[in-house]
């Protein structure tokens, strides 16, 4: 990585990798124009970050921080908040320099980083839970699925590491590029935007899919599908989407990274406090989906969905906010990677060490800082800087 920023062919990298991972494609058009990285406003302290989001809840903190006014009030110069469509198209636009924040799927992260050798770095973790299994309402069990296809967000996800844990359990075996068949009991793994999973649901397409919310609570409102099983069920306290910061942005403005991170820090102490109002935000300004929707995904009730939950005092239902990245779960990630199933490129993983991995990619120095600044790890329900990972597929 050049100090004036990507080069071309870590940029053609960027989208054929975002591509590949996703399925998706470029997204809406390319970011630079005649082979030349579009440089404009990409130095100089006074310039304002810029964040880029999905229209999920995943980005909340990002979002509430900014609707609250927590970038002013920490003196960082913040441009409004840029909605993306696609993984693919907020990946490219993170390595290529047009976003300096973003909230990204951590196995993606981890890709950036080595499989790309992108300048970037995890500074806290952006959320927990968050996601579930929506299923066709005729899928009862998950044995239902054998023959079916199954949408996920991206082939480097924990949604997709997860969802094959789940098949497999159910002895069921995920496949790619080929048709399902009940027969062999195999189940077709699909990426697939999020937006277009609810659509490709009540059409018949998929038999299910595997995403953040709202999405899930959004199936459930137009009785398009029922969610099978929370995955904050399966991995209890997963991290999902994490909060990666440009490695340039922390070198040369590290006043303004710090201040990023105490306003994200502080927006999610308020978010965990205040989902109603963390709603109506998200809802007037920064999602598509309608209030309602999205109150649900913040406030799911556990006796509301029983059958989702073989662990209920996992309350894995409840996306929270808890900032601090264990290493405990970057080391069992990149083992989980390891003995997935992708249709991406998966190279970069052979021999990678799963502690190394965290010491790299992870700086927990901002979010440390912020944690103590917004009254310490119990304003965050937290005890403690270790645990011990529990999966139960």
């Amino acid at each position: 990585m050049s100090p004036g920023g990507p080069s071309r062919r870590t940029l053609l990298q960027a989208g054929a990798g975002a591509a590949a991972l996703t399925g998706l494609g470029w997204g809406a058009g390319s970011l630079y124009a005649g082979g030349r990285q579009d440089t404009r406003g990409a130095a100089g302290p006074a310039r304002p970050v810029r964040i880029g989001y999905l229209p999920i809840t995943d980005a909340s903190p990002l979002l509430v921080a900014h609707a609250n006014g927590y970038y002013d009030d920490a003196a960082v110069p913040v441009a409004d908040p840029v909605l993306f469509r696609s993984w693919a198209s907020l990946s490219e636009a993170f390595v290529a320099g047009k976003v300096d924040a973003i909230h990204m799927l951590m196995p993606m992260a981890l890709y950036m980083r080595y499989g790309l050798r992108a300048d970037v770095r995890i500074t806290a973790w952006n959320h927990i839970n968050g996601s579930a299994l929506t299923v066709r309402p005729d899928v009862q069990r998950l044995e239902d699925l054998s023959g079916e296809s199954v949408a996920i967000p991206a082939w480097w996800s924990v949604h997709n590491v997860i969802v094959q844990r789940m098949l497999r359990g159910a002895g069921l075996t995920p496949v790619m590029r080929e048709a399902p068949s009940r027969r062999r009991r195999t189940v077709a793994l699909l990426p697939m935007a999020p937006s277009d999973m609810l659509p490709a649901l009540n059409n018949g397409v998929i038999g299910g899919y595997v995403v953040a919310d709202p999405f899930n609570a959004a199936a459930e409102a137009k009785d398009v599908g029922t969610i099978h099983r929370f995955l904050g069920d399966v991995w209890h306290d997963h991290a999902c989407c994490v909060t990666l910061l440009r490695g340039e942005l922390i070198r040369n403005r590290p006043a303004h990274a710090q201040g990023f991170m105490d306003a994200l820090v502080r927006a999610q102490a308020w978010a965990r406090q205040n989902r109603p109002e963390t709603a109506a935000l998200l809802s007037a300004d920064y999602l598509p989906q309608p209030r309602p929707v999205i109150q649900q995904a913040l406030t799911y009730h556990a006796a509301e969905h029983q059958g989702a939950l073989h662990h209920p005092a996992w309350h894995g239902e409840r996306l929270d906010f808890r900032p601090y990245p264990y290493p405990s779960f970057t080391e069992e990630l990149v083992r989980a990677m390891q003995e997935t199933v992708v249709d991406a490129p998966a190279g970069f993983l052979d021999g990678l060490d799963p502690a190394a991995a965290h010491r790299e990619l992870v700086d927990d120095t901002l979010v440390t800082r912020s944690i103590e600044k917004a009254g310490g790890l119990g304003v965050f329900g937290l005890t403690g800087t270790t645990r011990t990972e529990e999966i139960a597929p």
